[in-house]
């Protein structure tokens, strides 16, 4: 698996602009953005909008059979990055272009010379990732393949979101009780889809070093709560972890929507898109818990379906972790 970790969705309005816009963290998000423009019959323009990727140095090797570069400026395009390329027949939803990026993926929007678009997200695979023209035509997409994509990327940002994950475990590790538990999840499930969506309509502005940095030291917080309830102290964590996880579920929905970047989607897409990768998130989330509460029953030596001993050095440990996390994060702070 290539680098998918930590942060990727959607601040998505890319049809909107004009041109290419500037680019987003790819070392971050793992997720590319290019714009596929037909410039007439046979003829077409693709534009990197991301000046982090490497560089494609034979573009001729990607291009489907039939296909050969032609000189842009000659053309008078306006080319940053990219290339310009002429087919013997037009393109067919059989076609494909695979990009040589060791990437999560990439998101395209393509532009049709008759007026129409569609965007899509399309999954890296083994150093490669495959752009199939059949999901990239207007109406030529189905929504059930778009789901599914942005299915598998929530599923896939969950599992390798580690700081997501570790504010989970610390919620389980707090709450004691299957109903408070149950509440708590399903606020923080609540929260941060809510902010979520935000984002993505562009209702909330997302700053990801900040964002990134205040989920680091979310999760200091909530460790150091496990530590103290274990000596006996009850503070608002304690009494009422929903609220709690609620305030802090906003926050890792930014999280989560910094996470894919500035996607670029057209507006039919968002829905499907959103829902879908909120439901992947919520799958993967669950998967989650369920072997963390599986592994807590078969562990010798529990008490109340939990590991009283192991709470204090899992607080530690997880406080430890998170301060790192947050000291590495603060020069993107600085520079946000």
């Amino acid at each position: 698996m290539s680098r998918r970790t930590l942060f990727l969705l959607l601040a998505i309005c890319a049809p909107a602009l004009p041109s290419p816009a500037a680019a987003h963290d790819v070392d971050v998000t793992g997720v590319a953005r290019i714009f596929f423009d037909q410039l007439g019959e046979r003829r077409y323009l693709l534009s990197i909008v991301d000046r982090q990727v490497p560089p494609i140095l034979d573009p001729e090797g990607i291009l489907p059979a039939g296909c050969t570069l032609i000189d842009a400026d000659e053309d008078g395009l306006d080319l940053v990055a990219g290339f310009a390329f002429e087919c013997m027949r037009g393109l067919t939803l059989d076609d494909t272009i695979v990009l040589p990026w060791n990437l999560a993926g990439v998101v395209a929007l393509a532009r049709w010379s008759d007026g129409t678009d569609a965007s899509a997200y399309f999954p890296g695979k083994g150093g490669t990732i495959p752009i199939r023209f059949a999901e990239l035509r207007a109406e030529a997409g189905s929504s059930a393949g778009l789901a599914a994509d942005f299915f598998a990327l929530g599923v896939e940002h969950i599992v390798f979101g580690l700081d997501h994950l570790l504010f989970v475990l610390g919620l389980l590790l707090l709450v004691r009780g299957v109903g408070p538990l149950a509440a708590t999840i399903t606020a923080f499930t609540v929260a941060h889809s809510l902010t979520l969506a935000a984002a993505v309509l562009g209702v909330v502005p997302v700053s990801p070093g900040p964002v990134e940095a205040a989920i680091a030291l979310s999760i200091v917080l909530l460790a150091r709560e496990i530590v103290t309830g274990h000596r006996g102290e009850r503070h608002l964590v304690h009494r009422a972890p929903w609220l709690v996880a609620f305030g802090f579920g906003l926050l890792h929905g930014l999280g989560f929507a910094g996470a894919l970047g500035e996607i670029g989607l057209r507006g039919n897409d968002l829905p499907v898109a959103l829902l879908s990768f909120n439901v992947g998130v919520e799958a993967g989330q669950l998967v989650f818990v369920g072997a963390l509460l599986a592994v807590n029953r078969i562990v010798p030596g529990t008490a109340r379906g939990r590991i009283p001993k192991l709470e204090p050095t899992l607080g530690y440990a997880l406080g430890a972790l998170a301060m790192f996390w947050f000291l590495g994060r603060l020069p993107a702070v600085w520079g946000a």
